[in-house]
């Protein structure tokens, strides 16, 4: 059992007043007496002491730890002394800060993986002009995914559109759009290329950090939310047109049937034909409804593993178009059925542009983490106002096409996440491109 601090005092006081009475008796007893009372007293401190010396260094280096943020020193504890008591309260507080710790170390870990993760491109800029930390989005966005932590902002943002760099120069949150153009190695040859323009939001904050003012800026990609925003009110027209349709649609029916009951014995061409032309557009109008409602109530893509090979041949039994066979790098995890409504779609107009059936082509491709798939024909194209409201529901340049066709495509392809753009060859002709994540 150790001895508390108290008790070891006690024993100091009593061995220094045998000390005195040594030194008192020195003169009558000699100095044998005197020696042997100071040895006694050395070894009596000694023993009181025994130990304490081991226990405050073992503290001192525990504490030490401390301060370098550093909890995981334990310190025995083997007494019920004050420096027991002392020792279980800094365990404690060890385990306690350890846990502080780990957790904040998660929390922090969480945190990044969130951000690295987010679509919003994340970028922030010390009071120096230089990138301190990037996500993912901002390194895909600004430096085609290679690293940019350290570079110094105004270099970097030279390398990018005039349209970024003057809604940065502004100091202000602010609107603006850029072109991204790809061109894979196949497509280099013919100078074929997939333009896209997005448009995007950039806001920013500005706060102090360890005596220093940081610069947050966020880029977020409003493109595809204002293609939903815009094929959400276009459903909503649609559901109520069809509403209003099938409401006059169905006593018309009725009412034509009835008709046609009555004179049935009358034997009046006249009236027959009359009465059969209302039945006949009746069900064409019926027909168009329906195309339009089923682009009003998409459901939501059922993925499952796309084995392109069969995929592919599918196809071909239904149209005839040229595929070189190669398939994509990656497995793709998509509704098969959705996806093949689309291409179906796309192939078959590619056959009414006035292209040849064997200049029809599709092709598989790994591109930018995705999966892209182009649809190649060399008829008569698209001009600048086509390509600009092909993709708007109820817009066709065909006398019987219901303008239908390409925004369903275009409502697929972005419920997978991905987009559809629509671009003219330079030797005739169009070129769908559908990319995929």
């Amino acid at each position: 059992m150790k001895l508390s601090i108290k008790t070891r005092l006690i024993i100091v006081c009593l061995i220094n007043a045998g000390l005195l009475n040594g030194l008192f008796f020195f003169y009558s007893m000699g100095v044998e007496t005197l020696l042997l009372s100071l040895l006694i007293a050395i070894v009596g401190v000694l023993i009181a002491f025994r130990g304490l010396n081991n226990r405050f260094s073992a503290l001192e280096t525990g504490l030490l730890n401390i301060k370098d943020n550093e909890f995981t020193t334990v310190l025995p504890v083997s007494g019920s002394d004050e420096i027991s008591r002392l020792e279980q309260l800094y365990n404690q507080a060890c385990d306690k800060l350890r846990r502080e710790k780990q957790s904040i170390y998660q929390r922090e870990l969480l945190l990044d993986t969130v951000i690295q993760n987010s679509p919003v491109a994340m970028l922030l800029v010390s009071d120096d002009q230089h990138v301190i930390y990037s996500n993912h989005a901002a390194r895909e966005l600004l430096s085609e995914g290679r690293e940019i932590d350290g570079l110094a902002f105004p270099l970097l943002l030279k390398q990018q559109a005039e349209s970024l760099q003057q809604v940065v120069e502004t100091g202000r949150d602010g609107l603006f759009t850029i072109s991204l153009t790809d061109a894979n190695a196949d497509n280099g040859a013919n100078g074929e290329s997939n333009e896209t323009l997005q448009t995007w939001l950039l806001s920013r904050g500005q706060f102090a950090l360890n005596g220093m003012y940081h610069h947050l800026y966020l880029f977020k990609q409003l493109t595809r939310e204002l293609n939903r925003q815009e094929v959400a009110v276009w459903k909503k027209v649609i559901r109520v047109i069809s509403h209003e349709l099938n409401n006059s649609l169905a006593p018309i029916s009725s009412m034509t049937h009835s008709g046609q009951l009555l004179i049935k014995d009358l034997n009046d061409k006249k009236l027959d034909l009359i009465f059969n032309t209302i039945e006949e557009r009746v069900k064409h109008l019926s027909q168009f409804i329906d195309g339009y409602a089923r682009f009003a109530k998409l459901p939501l893509p059922r993925r499952e593993k796309v084995d392109w090979f069969l995929f592919v041949q599918t196809l071909q039994q239904q149209v005839e178009f040229f595929w070189d066979k190669k398939l994509p790098l990656n497995e793709s995890h998509l509704d098969i059925a959705q996806l093949h409504q689309v291409l179906l779609n796309l192939l078959k107009n590619a056959h009414e542009s006035g292209s040849k059936a064997d200049d029809i082509e599709l092709r598989l491709r790994t591109v930018n983490h995705g999966l892209q798939l182009d649809v190649l024909d060399q008829g008569c194209g698209m001009s600048d106002d086509v390509l600009k409201n092909a993709l708007l529901p109820f817009y066709s340049t065909k006398t019987t096409g219901s303008g239908i066709g390409l925004p369903l495509c275009r409502e697929i392809v972005e419920a997978h996440d991905g987009f559809l753009t629509l671009v003219n060859r330079q030797g005739g002709g169009l070129k769908v491109v559908i990319w995929l994540p």
